[in-house]
C-alpha cells in the first residue's frame, strides 16, 4: 500500500452498500491483509452498526481508530479534518451507509483523496433490490470501481448473469463486478447464445434495443468481436482533443432512472467524418479492433468505419 500513496495525500477508501450487505466483513478482511498494511495510523469511519462487529485486537494491531457517526450530516469537511488530525491518520476507510445521499457529494478535507469506491451487495437479496430499489442503488454504484456481490450460494448461472447485466450500466465505466459464494469468486462467462444478436458470423447487426448489451459485452469480451464488422445506429460525438478522423459514435443510456443518463460509445475512425456535424444520427458499418489508447488508459475497442450514412434519431435510450 505504501508504495502507491503520495506524500502529500491521505488516501480514502469508501465502501458502501445496504445494511448487512457484508461491508464490515469485507473491511475487516482487507485491513488484515499484508497488501493493505501501512506503518502509520488508519482512521475507520463507520456510518451504521450491523450484525458484525470489528475485532478490537485487529484494529489495535493495525493502528486503526474506529469512529461511529449517526448521520450523514455529521460528515462535514471540518469534522473530517478534526478526526484526521486527532488520529494522525495516514489512511482513511469509510463504511458508508447505503441509505445516505450520493457518496460522490461528500466534501472532504483538501489533503484527502478518494482512491477507490467499492460497493458491496448481498446476492441473496439482490433480485428484489434490483426490481424495487434501483433509484437508491444508482447513487451508490455510480462512482464505484468495484462491485462485490457476495452470498451468491445457490444462485444459478442465469441469475448471476442477469444480475451482472443489470448492475453494469449503473457502474463506473471500466469497473469490475465480482460474484462470490462461500468458496470465493465465481467465474462467469457470457455465452454466445446468451446474447440477443447473432455473433456466429463475420458480421454483427445490432437492433436499437441491443446496443447497450453489445457495448458492455464488447468491453468485457472484446475477443468475441475482434475483426468482425459491427453495424448499428448511433449519434456522433466529436472533440477537438481527438486527432483528425477520430470521433465517438454512441447512445444515451438510462443507468438507473430517467434522471441518470450516460453516453455510451467507443472511439472510432472515419476518413470522411468532417462531412457530418456533431450530434448527427448515423448508420455505421465498422470493423472492430482493439487498440491501446490514452483515452482508455490502456487497450479498448476501436472502430474502423467502413461506411456511414445519415439516418433518423432513436428517441429511446439504449437497452440492456
Amino acid at each position: 500500500m505504501a508504495d502507491i500513496i503520495k506524500n502529500d495525500e491521505i488516501p480514502v477508501f469508501l465502501i458502501n452498500g445496504f445494511l448487512d450487505a457484508g461491508k464490515t466483513s469485507f473491511i475487516a478482511y482487507t485491513i488484515g491483509e499484508d497488501y493493505f498494511h501501512i506503518d502509520g495510523n488508519t482512521l475507520l469511519i463507520v456510518g451504521e452498526e450491523g450484525e458484525t462487529e470489528y475485532d478490537a485486537k485487529l484494529l489495535k494491531r493495525e493502528h486503526t481508530t474506529l469512529v461511529t457517526v449517526e448521520s450523514r450530516e455529521e460528515l462535514t469537511k471540518e469534522y473530517l479534518a478534526q478526526l484526521g488530525a486527532m488520529t494522525r491518520a495516514e489512511l482513511v476507510l469509510i463504511e458508508y451507509n447505503g441509505m445516505w445521499p450520493d457518496p460522490g457529494l461528500l466534501d472532504m478535507p483538501d489533503s484527502w483523496v478518494m482512491y477507490q469506491q467499492i460497493t458491496v451487495m448481498d446476492g441473496s437479496t439482490l433480485g428484489p433490490y434490483l426490481a424495487n430499489m434501483r433509484a437508491l442503488m444508482g447513487p451508490m454504484l455510480r462512482n464505484s470501481e468495484l462491485c462485490i456481490v457476495n452470498r451468491c450460494d445457490g444462485k444459478s448461472n442465469e441469475e448471476l448473469q442477469e444480475y451482472k447485466k443489470q448492475l453494469r450500466p449503473m457502474l463506473l465505466k471500466g469497473s469490475m463486478i465480482v460474484m462470490e459464494n462461500k468458496y470465493g469468486e465465481i467465474e462467469l462467462a457470457t455465452l454466445d447464445e446468451d446474447l440477443p444478436y447473432d455473433v456466429s458470423g463475420s458480421s454483427v447487426v445490432l437492433e436499437p434495443e441491443d446496443y447497450g448489451t453489445w457495448f458492455f459485452d464488447a468491453k468485457d469480451y472484446p475477443e468475441r468481436y475482434q475483426g468482425k464488422t459491427i453495424e448499428f445506429t448511433a449519434q456522433i460525438r466529436r472533440s477537438r482533443r481527438f486527432e483528425s478522423g477520430v470521433f465517438v459514435p454512441g447512445r444515451m443510456s438510462m443507468t438507473c432512472c430517467e434522471n441518470d443518463m450516460t453516453f455510451l460509445g467507443y472511439l472510432a475512425y472515419y476518413k470522411g467524418i468532417d462531412a457530418f456535424r456533431d450530434g448527427a444520427w448515423v448508420r455505421i458499418k465498422a470493423q472492430f479492433e482493439v487498440r491501446n489508447r490514452k483515452e482508455y488508459d490502456g487497450e479498448g475497442p476501436f472502430l474502423m468505419v467502413q461506411s456511414m450514412s445519415l439516418t433518423g434519431p432513436i428517441s429511446e435510450p439504449a437497452g440492456f
